[in-house]
């Protein structure tokens, strides 16, 4: 007997619970990058690690950590959900280089180089000028790379993201977004990021958050395969993967720190628009992680053979992390 295909999220950032690991559990899912924090510091960074280690103790015949690639198919062997931490931001390192390995032996896989302002290494997708990276930002990039922490440009701009692919020396990805083509959202991407996210081995992972597609909630699952079809005939099939952006449980209190950290005292409603001050209704076909079938389905149903289908749904993911997170020396 066959095993169920392997199927994995590239970006969840659920209020966790047992419950939410058990759906996890219940839609195939062998393994999620977990969004471990926004703007939390070192200090804050070390307390969320700790809440991760409690949630591995308690829910041990549900989940276990992944800190390296190989730990995938160990989880899946084991029948358990493998989660992989990634901070959305750069703050966890905050202007200590030495961070970045101390992070990364401690389970940290995934850094992005900016949440949607400028940063300390590069310039996030809502600022009027693009900075580009900074002297920080190269010595950081050329640290990732030698540690293996995975450099993730999801919420860049666009001159950063492309600066940042060229100074690589390993893949970079963008977790969770989607091509601009399909909706013209700041946080999407375009042509020109996506050929070299490809060209650089890297990965796209397709957001579901509603306020990244077409027709926003309302929009359909042939649709969304129809975007998946067309941005594998401009990056390859080697290149997609997933990354919902799933926030399942969680308050508006959350949504504000994404958005407003500890810099604005004012709403930060991103494209400008009070009409996404709340977290939006959600997908038909994607309510929670029980709903991962239905993508398999779509996938097929939009003509991926299914070897595509596989490598769509998880097994990109695990060759972009062999490539891009393996340890080096630290």
């Amino acid at each position: 007997m066959s095993k169920p295909m392997l199927t994995i999220d590239g970006l969840q950032y659920s209020n966790w619970s047992r419950e939410i690991f058990q759906q996890m559990h219940e839609g195939g899912l062998n393994a999620v990058h977990a969004t471990l924090v926004y703007h939390e510091t070192t200090r804050e960074t070390l307390f969320r690690l700790g809440e991760w280690n409690r949630r591995f103790e308690q829910h041990h015949d549900l989940i276990m950590p992944v800190r390296e690639p190989d730990d995938i198919e160990r989880a899946r062997a084991a029948g358990k959900v493998g989660i992989f931490l990634g901070a959305q931001n750069c703050s966890p390192i905050e202007d200590d280089i030495d961070m970045v390995a101390l992070l990364r032996r401690l389970g940290l896989m995934i850094m992005q180089l900016t949440y949607n302002n400028q940063s300390l290494l590069a310039c996030g997708c809502y600022e009027s000028e693009d900075s580009g990276i900074t002297r920080f930002g190269r010595q950081v990039i050329r640290e990732m790379n030698r540690v293996g922490m995975v450099i993730d440009m999801s919420h860049s701009a666009e001159r950063s993201t492309l600066e940042a692919i060229e100074l690589s020396e390993r893949p970079v990805i963008i977790s969770h977004a989607n091509p601009e083509f399909f909706h013209p959202a700041k946080r999407n991407k375009s042509n020109r990021v996506l050929a070299a996210i490809a060209e650089c081995d890297g990965l796209l992972g397709f957001s579901a958050y509603p306020f990244h597609l077409k027709d926003g909630p309302d929009c359909t699952l042939e649709s969304y395969c129809e975007m998946i079809a067309r941005t594998v005939d401009l990056m390859g099939i080697e290149h997609v993967g997933l990354g919902t952006d799933l926030c399942q449980d969680q308050p508006v209190s959350v949504l504000e720190w994404m958005r407003n950290g500890r810099w604005s005292r004012e709403m930060d409603f991103g494209e400008g628009s009070a009409s996404n001050a709340g977290w939006p209704r959600p997908l038909s076909w994607l309510r929670d992680s029980r709903d991962f079938p239905n993508l398999i389905d779509g996938l097929r149903q939009r003509g991926f053979d299914e070897d595509e289908v596989e490598r769509i749904m998880g097994r990109n993911w695990v060759a972009l992390l062999e490539r891009a997170a393996t340890s080096a020396t630290a």
